[in-house]
């Protein structure tokens, strides 16, 4: 039985393209990019040139990208980095971001700094009224995600930069959702720190990114070696760093055909599901004009009672199909989903949440077998219910 994956958003298989490309780096030119012989000139070589890639993909200056082992030290790196460089040490973001964000910032508290948690509206998003309700005059620093990773709801961040420009505050976006899925310009977006995570669009794992603006007040935070012109210590993973750029850049070539079948795939998934389930699934966020590769669902018996998520997940899984009820960094535990709650589900529905995230690789045929099989399996437990 072939497995369908619909955790893309977790994480995505590797393009065989990408693993052409990073190959030699790991069978011959192995060396180390600190090193001054050859094969560490040519190893260093490579890693500026996909830098530069990088940069030019994004908008930004090869100089104000830097290498990290993925989002999460991009995004405790960002936070950190611009703590040490402030006195006035208040933090305002939303208690729908990422763990990657939360858990620092929840760190940054023990330390003494305050954190405000702004409102969402209905669809999960950040608007610039409330964001402005949010922020005081002791504000340095404002981290609110590019698009959510449980419902694909994204952010209006040329807005609410704007608003923090204004009043002389940083802005951090977690991107490790939306870019290489979207268009994404760091001026554009007018950020002055950005984070990416190779995994999540058929790079490798354990490799990222943190784009920082030129003339950005921060200071190092990973110390221990002069890697990365002093501003993160650690031996460069060099075919991590191919890879990652390699499938950036494929990302950014095939975005438009990419936008456009997967969109197709989310319709026919939403449109099977409402016809088989009716008003007993609510799908949660902004699914119209969100992320084009997550859908949320809450799944609710005949009389609207909230149903077992981990008794779904168990069984689509018999089943040969994978899904989540939220991010795999908090996955198995029996806590409700942070973003359900965010969202005003209660304990009990945010247990009943489903996030199929979907990719390239996925087909139309996946997509009817898993709405057979989910329709099957809830129709199995309501019956047993009742």
């Amino acid at each position: 039985m072939r497995t369908v994956y619909f955790d893309h958003a977790a994480t995505s298989p590797v393009d065989p393209r990408v693993l052409d490309t990073m190959l030699p780096f790991l069978r011959d030119d192995y060396g180390n990019a600190a090193s001054i012989h050859q094969m560490g000139r040519k190893a260093n070589v490579a890693v500026e040139a996909w830098r530069g890639k990088i940069a030019r993909l994004i908008g930004a200056q090869a100089s104000e990208i830097i290498f990290t082992s993925g989002g999460t030290e991009s995004n405790n790196t960002a936070i950190f980095g611009a703590l040490q460089h402030t006195n006035r040490h208040h933090i305002v973001t939303a208690k729908s971001e990422h763990s990657a964000v939360l858990y620092p910032l929840r760190h940054a508290e023990k330390a003494g700094c305050q954190v405000n948690y702004v409102k969402l509206d209905s669809l999960g998003r950040v608007t610039p009224s409330a964001l402005e309700h949010a922020i005081t005059d002791e504000t340095d620093l404002v981290t609110i995600m590019h698009a959510n990773n449980e419902t694909g709801t994204i952010n209006p961040l040329p807005d609410l930069v704007r608003l923090c420009k204004t009043k002389n505050i940083l802005f951090h976006t977690d991107a490790v959702q939306s870019i290489a899925k979207i268009p994404l310009h760091v001026d554009t977006l007018g950020i002055d720190f950005l984070s990416i995570s190779g995994h999540k669009f058929h790079g490798p794992k354990g490799i990222g990114a943190l784009y920082v603006r030129e003339g950005t007040p921060w200071s190092t935070w990973l110390h221990g070696g002069t890697q990365e012109r002093g501003r993160r210590g650690g031996t460069l993973n060099v075919a991590g760093i191919v890879g990652l750029g390699k499938a950036l850049e494929l990302a950014y070539e095939e975005m438009d055909q990419n936008i456009s079948y997967i969109s197709t795939l989310k319709r026919r998934f939403k449109e099977g599901l409402k016809e088989k389930f009716g008003d007993t699934i609510q799908f949660n966020g902004d699914v119209d004009h969100g992320m084009h590769n997550i859908l949320s669902v809450t799944i609710t018996d005949t009389e609207h009672r909230p149903l077992d998520g981990e008794m779904l997940l168990l069984n689509l899984d018999i089943e040969g199909i994978c899904c989540s009820n939220g991010s795999a960094c908090t996955s198995g535990t029996v806590k409700p989903s942070h973003v359900m709650l965010a969202l005003g589900h209660s304990e009990e529905m945010a247990k009943s949440t489903l996030r199929f995230s979907l990719a390239k690789t996925n087909s139309i045929e996946e997509i009817d077998k898993t709405i057979e099989a989910l329709h099957t399996i809830v129709s199995r437990h309501t019956v047993t219910s009742v």
